[in-house]
C-alpha cells in the first residue's frame, strides 16, 4: 500500500513536472513575441480646464486688472503675481502664495501689442516673465546692429519693464513622439495622435508642410504615412496628418522616447511657468527642461508666430511636431527655437489645447485612461498620472509602419532579455529540478533494491 502511494505520488510529480516545462516554454514564448500592451484602444478625450484652486483659476477669477500671471516656484508651490492687496488676501486664502508687482497683466499684453505693431524684424522674439514682471524681448545673431538698435528704441519707448536681451545662435524652425514622419520637403516628427470621431490624425508642426504634403513612415517612400489635410503656419503652426489607413492602430496613446522605449498619454491640459516638462524628437530624442514664458512670440524667418510656450528644453532640426509633455498630460508640439542639444538653447512650442481646438480634434487616449475619468470630454485630467517609462510595442507613428516587437528589440534580443523571459525561466528551471529529483528517487530505489537482491543471493 505503502509502496503503491509512492507511486502515485511520483507519477503526480512527474506529470506536474512535465506540465511546468510546458508552461514556462509557453511563458518564453509570449513574452518573446508580444508587442502591444493590453488595453490601448483608443476613445476620444480632451481637457482644457485647470482643477480648481490652480494659480490659473485664481487668475481668472480675480481679472486681467488685478493679476500679472502664475507660476511654480522652486518648491513646486503656485504662485500667482497680484497688484493690490485684497487679491493677495484671496489668493492666499485659497492656499497658493501672493507676489505683490507692478504691473498687472493688461500692462504686459498692451507692451507686447505695441512690439507687434513696430517694424517687424527676422530673428526676434518676446514673452511675459511671470517671475520678474517684464517682458523680455530677444533678438537672436542673425539681427543687425541697427535693427537691435530700432528694437531697443520701442521698448525703452513702453517702459522699463521691457528687458532686451541677447541669444545665441539663430531662432529657426525645427524641420529637417516622436517618430519620424517624412516628405518631399523634409523630415518632421510626429507630435499626437488625435480623432475627429470617425477619423484619425496626426497632430504636428503647421511649418512641416502644406495643405496636400504626402507623408511617408520611411526614407525609401514605400510607407505612405497619410497627407496634411489642415494647416496653419505662420500667425500659429500646427497642422492635421489624416491616416491613409483612417486609423492611428494600436498604441496610439503612446509617444516614443527612444530606444523602443514610450510614454503613455492620459490627458491634455495648459502647463505653468515653472513646470518640469518632456519633449521628444526623431533627431535628438527625449530631453527635459522648465517652462519659461507663456503667450510668446517669434519672429521666424517664415513668419511670425504668436501664443506660444517657452520653455529651456534644446531641440534640433527634424524635431518639429515632436510632443511635449509633463506627467502623462500632453502639452503642446514643438514650433522652433534656437541652439541645439549640445550646448543647450530655447525652443518654443504650439500649445495643444489651442490646435484642438481650433482643428476641432480630440486627444486619443487609452479605453483604460478614459475610463478613469469617466470618459467624459470634459473631464480634468488626473493629477496623478505617471511618466514611467513602458514598452510601447510598435514604435511606429501609426498602422502603417511594421511593428518590431517589445521595444524594437530582434527576437534574439528578446529571447535572451532577462526581463522578458525571466518568469517563464524560473518555471522551467522549476519543473527542471522536479523532474531531475523525481528520475534521482527512482534510481535510488532501485539501487537500494539490488543491493537487497545482491545480499539475499550471496549471503
Amino acid at each position: 500500500m505503502r509502496h503503491a502511494r509512492r507511486r502515485i505520488v511520483r507519477r503526480v510529480t512527474r506529470l506536474a513536472a512535465v506540465g511546468g516545462l510546458l508552461l514556462g516554454g509557453a511563458m518564453v514564448t509570449q513574452a518573446a513575441m508580444a508587442s502591444e500592451p493590453s488595453g490601448t484602444s483608443a476613445v476620444p478625450f480632451s481637457s482644457t480646464q485647470g482643477a480648481p484652486g490652480t494659480g490659473a483659476e485664481l487668475v481668472s477669477a480675480l481679472g486681467a486688472s488685478r493679476t500679472a500671471g502664475t507660476w511654480l516656484n522652486s518648491q513646486g508651490r503656485t504662485v500667482v503675481a497680484v497688484t493690490d492687496a485684497q487679491a493677495a488676501a484671496r489668493v492666499k486664502a485659497a492656499g497658493a502664495r501672493p507676489k505683490m508687482v507692478s504691473h498687472s497683466m493688461n500692462e504686459l499684453k498692451a507692451a507686447t501689442r505695441t512690439l507687434r505693431a513696430a517694424p517687424r524684424v527676422p530673428g526676434t522674439a518676446w514673452v511675459m516673465d511671470y517671475t520678474t514682471n517684464q517682458v523680455v524681448v530677444q533678438a537672436d545673431s542673425t539681427v543687425s546692429a541697427s535693427d537691435w538698435a530700432g528694437m531697443s528704441k520701442v521698448a525703452s519707448g513702453i517702459g522699463s519693464y521691457v528687458r532686451m536681451e541677447r541669444t545665441k545662435g539663430a531662432f529657426t524652425t525645427r524641420l529637417n513622439g516622436a517618430q519620424p514622419i517624412l516628405s518631399t520637403g523634409g523630415r518632421c516628427s510626429a507630435g499626437f495622435n488625435v480623432t475627429n470621431g470617425t477619423t484619425d490624425f496626426i497632430l504636428t508642426a503647421g511649418h512641416c508642410g502644406p495643405t496636400g504634403s504626402t507623408w511617408f513612415a520611411d526614407n525609401q517612400g514605400n510607407q505612405q504615412l497619410g497627407q496634411t489635410v489642415q494647416s496653419n503656419f505662420p500667425g500659429n503652426d500646427f497642422s492635421l496628418v489624416q491616416y491613409a489607413s483612417g486609423s492611428a492602430g494600436q498604441g496610439a496613446d503612446i509617444v516614443a522616447i527612444g530606444n523602443g522605449n514610450g510614454v503613455r498619454i492620459t490627458g491634455v491640459g495648459d502647463p505653468a511657468v515653472g513646470e518640469r516638462v518632456f519633449r521628444s524628437g526623431s533627431t535628438s530624442g527625449l530631453h527635459d527642461g522648465e517652462v519659461k514664458g507663456l503667450d510668446a512670440t517669434v519672429n521666424y524667418p517664415e513668419g511670425t508666430v504668436t501664443g506660444l510656450i517657452e520653455t529651456s528644453v534644446c531641440a534640433e532640426p527634424g524635431d518639429s511636431g515632436g510632443p511635449m509633455f509633463s506627467e502623462g498630460i500632453a502639452l503642446g508640439v514643438t514650433s522652433g527655437g534656437s541652439g541645439d542639444c549640445t550646448s543647450g538653447g530655447t525652443t518654443f512650442f504650439q500649445p495643444v489645447t489651442k490646435a484642438m481646438q481650433a482643428l476641432g480634434v480630440q486627444l486619443i487616449v487609452s479605453s483604460q485612461a478614459a475610463a478613469q475619468q469617466g470618459a467624459s470630454p470634459s473631464s480634468a485630467p488626473s493629477a496623478s498620472a505617471t511618466h514611467s517609462a513602458i514598452a510601447p510595442g510598435s514604435t511606429s507613428p501609426g498602422s502603417t509602419a511594421p511593428s518590431t516587437g517589445v521595444a524594437g528589440e530582434t527576437l534574439l534580443a528578446r529571447l535572451t532579455n532577462p526581463r522578458n523571459i525571466g518568469p517563464g525561466m524560473l518555471v522551467i528551471g522549476g519543473s527542471l529540478i522536479a523532474l531531475v529529483a523525481t528520475r534521482w528517487f527512482r534510481a535510488e530505489k532501485d539501487r537500494n533494491e539490488y543491493r537487497r537482491y545482491y545480499s539475499a543471493t550471496w549471503g
